[in-house]
Order: structure tokens, then sequence, then C-alpha cells
């Protein structure tokens, strides 16, 4: 047994999530208590931005998010923006430091610094925390909520589950959270990985292992449509693609893969140049492709690029056909990439899908089918991009859900 008590609210999920959850909860004088399956708390927080953590960005909104009801992601953002996030952080000692294309990490360079100072602030506000304590059934009598694992039982005025999705199931997100959500009467939107690497089967690409570009432009063709696209760095890997460009277009590849359309992607090596600007530069020229290529891109892909273009090594650009030209250039610049899969929730930063916003009271993240049952974070339908944004809907979601719960607490 946990406890003997009624608290006024019980947390599932000691996550990003849960942790502000908790600490907006508590404050506001709330009895909580977190129970957690892991025994280890914050593994997502702590692996998160290269074990340096982006805890949010400068600028966010809506556009910044995928999920069914884009209007209520809004509500939410809007009600805990970024500047705040910054200023809690601030609060709890930790500094956080604007770096180009307005991530914030901590000054530390170490996500150590942030679940650090969560934990300590829990602890702080007298919130008692229990990991190793996986929830496998709530019920409610309608009075309380009676919540339920191995050899434990306690009960709650208020439930709120923070449990994650399911991208990086060794973390803890087994999906359980949303078994407990539809047990309680939530529907769910389709899950996919999402912010997850893609899987080729052209050999050629796999060749390129460790080649880092930092700046390319993935567009996505649907039923022969331009469709999304994504810019920023990427990376060749021994099984395909990754990178913020290819992490990010992941969730809409499998997304139109699901409703069976015609998917292919493209890649645009220059963004920051013009096809006529590479045409005038190589006209006349005396270097070969592969010398030409060098100079912009590593040897390895120089070569590659060649290989797959299928011209001469040893012949000038001025020697080569218009029509060799021509395909070069195009190349540079609308390159088919062969994707068979995504890799999958294993390597995925997020869960699109999950519980739907429109069942869910957006000014409290309670929800619209069980009475003081809340929401926050990943397990609801709403996926940001690289670079914070995650994060941020964490944080803005917990505060709500935490604020609400204590108006509950009487």
């Amino acid at each position: 047994m946990v406890v003997e008590t009624v608290w006024d609210c019980v947390i599932v999920g000691a996550g990003a999530a849960g942790l502000m959850t908790a600490i907006t909860a508590a404050r506001g004088g709330a009895k909580v208590l977190v129970l957690d399956g892991k025994e280890k708390i914050g593994a997502k927080i702590l692996m998160s931005g290269g074990t340096r953590c982006n805890v949010t960005n400068r600028l966010v909104s809506e556009k910044d998010y995928e999920g069914e009801n884009k209007h209520a992601i809004r509500n939410v953002l809007r009600a805990f923006p970024s500047d705040q996030a910054v200023e809690f952080f601030r609060e709890l000692g930790v500094r956080l430091e604007l770096e180009p294309g307005g991530k914030y990490f901590p000054a530390t360079h170490s996500a150590k610094t942030v679940l650090h100072a969560l934990t300590k602030e829990i602890d702080r506000l007298g919130v008692t925390l229990y990991p190793h304590h996986k929830v496998n059934c709530v019920a409610f009598d309608g009075a309380c909520f009676h919540i339920s694992g191995k050899n434990f039982l306690c009960a709650a005025k208020t439930l709120v589950l923070t449990t994650g999705g399911l991208s990086h199931p060794t973390t803890g997100s087994d999906g359980s959270g949303y078994q407990l959500a539809h047990s309680l009467g939530h529907d769910l939107i389709r899950t996919t990985p999402a912010l997850t690497p893609l899987v080729t089967t052209d050999a050629g690409w796999k060749q390129l292992a460790g080649i880092t570009l930092e700046n390319v432009r993935l567009t996505l063709w649907v039923n022969q449509k331009k469709g999304i696209s994504f810019a920023g760095g990427f990376l060749f890997t021994h099984f395909g693609f990754s990178g913020p460009a290819a992490l990010n277009i992941s969730r809409h590849w499998i997304h139109w893969k699901n409703q069976g359309a015609d998917v292919t992607l493209a890649v645009n090596f220059l963004p920051d140049q013009t096809e006529e600007s590479i045409r005038k530069y190589i006209t006349g020229s005396k270097k070969t492709a592969k010398n030409f290529l060098s100079d912009l891109f590593p040897d390895r892909l120089a070569a590659m690029l060649v290989k797959k273009n299928k011209i001469s090594e040893s012949e000038t650009l001025s020697q080569l056909k218009r029509e060799e030209r021509e395909l070069l250039i195009r190349s540079l610049f609308h390159f088919p990439l062969v994707v068979a899969r995504l890799y999958g929730y294993e390597k995925a930063e997020a869960t699109a899908g999950g519980v739907d916003l429109s069942e869910v009271d957006t000014r409290t993240m309670e929800s619209r089918i069980q009475p003081r049952l809340f929401f926050a974070g990943e397990i609801l339908d709403a996926d940001g991009v690289i670079g914070g944004f995650n994060f941020q809907w964490a944080w803005a979601s917990g505060y709500l859900a935490g604020r609400a719960v204590a108006e509950k607490k009487q």
C-alpha cells in the first residue's frame, strides 16, 4: 500500500509534464503524490538535446505543432508562453542561454541541471514521489479515483495522466497511459512515431554514414503534388537519414503513407542558392564534376553524386553534354531520396496522436468526459518540431493542469 489517506492529486508519470504539474499544484496548496513506473525518473529530460536539454524556444506558436485541434493547442501555449518558462526556470536557479535559431539551453550545457532543479523543487514543496510504481488500473467511484498497481493502492480527489506517449519506450513511455485514458472513456487519435529517423534501402546513401550537412531542405511530395518541407541539419546514417530536417518531416511521411498516398521525398542540397547561380558558375568551368562538387560537399558525398548522376570522372564540366550538366544541376536541388520506412518509436523523440484534445477543456486540461481527470504532455494529441517545442508543450499543459488541480483541492 502506498498511503492510507486520500490525496488531493495523484499524478501518473514523473517526466517533464508530470513534474511541472506537481510543482504548480503543490504551490497552490494541494497534497500531491507522483507515481512513476521506472526506478529512475526523468530519462527523457536527461537524453534530450544531446544531453543538454533544449528547454524551450524563443518563438513558440501553434504553427510549430501538429494535431487534430490547432485551436486547442494555441490556447494552451498562450496560457503559459515560453518567456514564462524561462522565468520559471530562472526562479529554480537554472539560467537559460539563447542560442542561434531561438533555442534555450541551460547555461551549464547539462540536462542534469534541469532535472535536479525540478526534483529539488518538488522536495521543497513536500510532494511525495514514488518511482518504480507502475499504475495498471484506475477507477472512479463518484468521489475519488482509486489507482492501483503491483502491491499498491491509493486514492485521490483528482488524477492527472502525464505518462508520455510511445517514444523511446525504454524510458517508460510504453503507451500504458493511453489504455488508462481509454478505460475512463476517452477516444484516441491514431498514434505514430514523430521526430524519428528515416530508413532507406539505397546502399549508396548508406555508404555516406557519418556525413553531416549543416543545411538542406527536404520536401515531401504527395500524389505528385508538392507538400510540406523542412530546412535544417541533415545526417547520413548506416540505415538512412537523420538530423533535424529528416526528423521533422518523418511524422508527415508516415501520416500520408497511412492514408495510402503515393509519397516521395526530395532533397535540396543547396537551399541558399539557385539553379541559375550554379549554372552560371559551372558554365565554361575547367573543373571536373567531382572537383566542383568537392568545393561544396564532403568528398564522399561529391563522389556519390557523380556516381548517381553517371557523369564522367575525367571530363571537365565544359566538356559534358548540356543535358548532363542540367541533370547535375537539377540533382543538387531536387534529388529523390528513397525512404522505405520510419525507424520507429525506439528512436522517436515524440509521439504523434494521442488523447483527443476536443475531449479536454484546454483552459484547465480537465477531461470533458470524466470529471476530475486531467492530462498534460505527450499523452495528448499535440507534437512539435525540433527546437524545444515539445518541452514547452509539457511546461504549458502541466502548468494549466497543476493550477486547476490546486483549485479543486477542497
